[in-house]
């Protein structure tokens, strides 16, 4: 047997969202026709009980189910802007503005005063404290040399010798040129590994510096340093020295502002 729909069946799914099963649930609290659904959605109370026996119906197909029964719903009035109002600022007489700006020059002196004393304090070295290394004086073209050094150092591959992968003893070891007659790596195939050439270079303006921009100088005794040149040239201790050279040479440095690039302690 075939069940029997309502009379009204037609114009509840009229209706935007209207499903056959909210007829049922619709008779089950008194809303037989679409008319008493007018009736009820014009109450908060009765809209409540709606949403609370019918899934899946909010706000918005209420909103929709009004419109299509005709119901006026009033508009939320709009809350008026704020008024606001321009207040002039009080011209300042000649007298406030020369002790406005001797103001602005005291401040300004502080601040100057308190930078120099910051500078001083950094400058002055405690005894057993951090001491500020001597930097070199280099001209532009060396300074930018450096900046594009460290550029390239960031891409450049790394030379592995030939068969590393196969022969344990050459992992880790210095780079050495393919000379075998059939070598695949001498050939520069190119499932093969980068091979040293002068394209991987550094700027030639940086070469053989120190990071810090000193030209190393190797020294052994303290003769050694008198060939140095401190603005430009740092000492480096060779490791055959001995302990107590090694101080005399560092005593020595400091007096002459060189910088040792190793020292002992």
């Amino acid at each position: 047997m075939a069940e029997k729909k309502s009379p009204h069946h037609d114009e509840f799914m009229q209706l935007h969202m209207f499903k056959e099963e909210y007829i049922a649930k619709l008779e089950a609290i008194g809303i037989e026709t679409p008319e008493k659904l007018g009736e009820a959605l014009g109450s908060e109370d009765r809209i409540e009980e709606i949403h609370e026996h019918l899934k899946g119906v909010g706000p918005k197909t209420i909103q929709h189910w009004k419109e299509d029964l005709g119901i006026e719903t009033a508009e939320p009035a709009e809350k008026p802007a704020p008024k606001t109002r321009k207040v002039k600022s009080a011209e300042k007489k000649p007298e406030e503005k020369k002790e406005a700006v001797e103001e602005k020059g005291e401040e300004k002196k502080e601040k100057a005063g308190a930078k120099k004393k910051e500078e001083e304090e950094v400058e002055i070295e405690e005894e057993g404290g951090y001491k500020v290394k001597l930097k070199p004086k280099l001209s532009k073209e060396t300074l930018d040399a450096m900046k594009k050094r460290t550029e390239v150092n960031a891409r450049r591959p790394a030379f592995l010798r030939q068969e590393w992968h196969a022969r344990q003893r050459l992992q880790n070891k210095k780079w050495r040129r393919p000379r075998g007659l059939h070598s695949k790596m001498r050939h520069h195939y190119r499932y093969r590994r980068n091979v040293v050439s002068i394209g991987y270079g550094s700027p030639k303006g940086a070469r053989f510096l120190h990071p810090s921009g000193f030209k190393e100088v190797m020294v052994w005794n303290v003769k050694d340093l008198q060939k140095i040149r401190p603005e430009l040239e740092a000492a480096r201790v060779a490791h055959s020295v001995g302990m107590k050279k090694r101080q005399e040479i560092e005593g020595k440095a400091d007096e002459l502002g060189i910088r040792v690039l190793n020292r002992s302690g």
